[in-house]
């Protein structure tokens, strides 16, 4: 059984609450003018389910981390990242952040990977009264709870980004348009109400509903899925999928001989070259997903940032890479303006303010949900491209219908 099976957002809060320590926040205790570094503690799933993704969270971190040491650091001061592993698991990445608040005593927190760890992790920061900005935590259930000192570094939460694709369709002459419809999604705290939205927003439209059903998060085998769209022959696939299940859905769809008109796909495709070379190259044209950062993008520093990260790691950036880099630079923000590391004052200059970012500017509502939209992206001759809205598409063709398998 996952963490995932075992605990539930809501039901986590007891260990929460059990585990977290409310007192004075140690970094408020140091002394002004100290040259010793500001410390950020992380806590981030490098091992276990999310390990791909969280590992690409650390690769933006860090590259951040040298940038802005690189210029000075931050209030003079050299920036330290204390990481450290959560194993994707829920009473871990709490007991993670209860130590770096309590014992390590960092200055400030930065958010872990998906809404699954970040809904325990936030709680313990908002016991504490500490700013929490993560960088990849849009479930609905996230900003319910009244905190505030959550701030999610993205720009818009998990039913909105459905929106855009939506849109797009709407956009289409109704012989294009898809008529039927299909909607696997893992069971996943940030991907099923992308899907539960889209799939609303297409019935509304009079797309037909051939299959909807949730599967397991730690689902590896996807022929009995795949082999019911294969029957039903939707002419869109939209799956909720986090990354290994969007690959095992395509390469069980290619097994069974169906290709759809249309596939979407959570955040999956946003992994780059994991992606492709999980997929083949050749079949990830035409696939879409909504995607919070564009690499073609003008915003501050994402040409450094894209170079940075070609440099390190020999790749083109996968999405979670930015979406850290975007969370330090609305913390780093915050901080430079405040002039000073004062949870208060960081946490009421972020609600009265909009932050530049590589993802484009960044403001939230009292909630900590943010108040932006969504990129369409599409795969198109084996890289990625925007295709909408269209004032900030990166090419003018869309490719409709998705070609078959190679």
């Amino acid at each position: 059984m996952t963490p995932r099976e075992r605990a539930p957002l809501a039901a986590t809060m007891a260990v929460v609450l059990a585990l977290t320590a409310c007192g004075q926040r140690p970094s408020e205790t140091r002394a002004s003018g100290t040259s010793e570094p500001v410390v950020i503690g992380v806590s981030l799933p490098l091992t276990g389910d999310f390990a791909q993704p969280g590992g690409e969270a650390k690769r933006g971190y860090e590259i951040w981390r040298d940038m802005v040491n690189a210029k000075g650091g931050v209030l003079g001061r050299k920036v330290e990242l204390k990481i450290v592993d959560d194993a994707s698991n829920q009473d871990t990445v709490v007991a993670d952040y209860t130590k770096l608040i309590t014992q390590d005593k960092v200055d400030l927190l930065l958010g872990t990977f998906s809404s699954l760890l970040n809904y325990p992790a936030s709680a313990v920061a908002e016991k504490n009264r500490m700013v929490f900005v993560e960088p990849a935590g849009g479930a609905p259930d996230m900003f319910s709870r009244g905190f505030d000192y959550l701030f999610f570094a993205q720009p818009a939460t998990a039913p909105h980004q459905a929106d855009v694709f939506v849109n797009w369709v709407k956009s289409l002459p109704e012989d294009a348009r898809p008529k039927s419809a299909a909607y696997p999604s893992q069971d996943d705290p940030f991907a099923l109400p992308v899907i539960k939205s889209m799939q609303a927003q297409l019935e509304a439209l009079g797309v037909k509903t051939l299959y909807s059903d949730v599967y397991p998060a730690d689902t590896t085998n996807f022929q009995s899925v795949a082999g019911t769209l294969a029957s039903r022959k939707p002419d869109l696939v939209a799956q909720g999928a986090v990354f290994e299940d969007g690959v095992g859905m395509v390469r069980s769809l290619k097994q069974l001989g169906f290709s759809p008109k249309m596939l979407f796909q959570t955040s999956a495709p946003s992994n780059s070259s994991q992606y492709s070379d999980g997929v083949g190259l050749d079949n990830t044209e035409g696939v879409f997903y909504t995607v919070s950062w564009n690499e073609k993008a003008t915003t501050p520093l994402n040409a450094e940032f894209v170079a940075a990260y070609r440099k390190a790691h020999d790749a083109a950036p996968a999405e979670d890479a930015a979406d850290a880099f975007a969370a330090a630079q609305v913390l780093q923000a915050a901080v430079g303006a405040v002039g000073a590391i004062d949870q208060d004052k960081i946490k009421d200059w972020l609600h009265a303010n909009t932050v530049p970012t590589l993802l484009g500017p960044l403001s939230w509502k009292d909630n900590g949900e943010p108040e932006g939209s969504f990129l369409l992206a599409q795969w198109q001759g084996g890289k990625v491209e925007v295709v909408g809205p269209p004032d900030l598409a990166t090419v003018k063709t869309v490719v409709n219908p998705k070609p078959g398998w190679k």
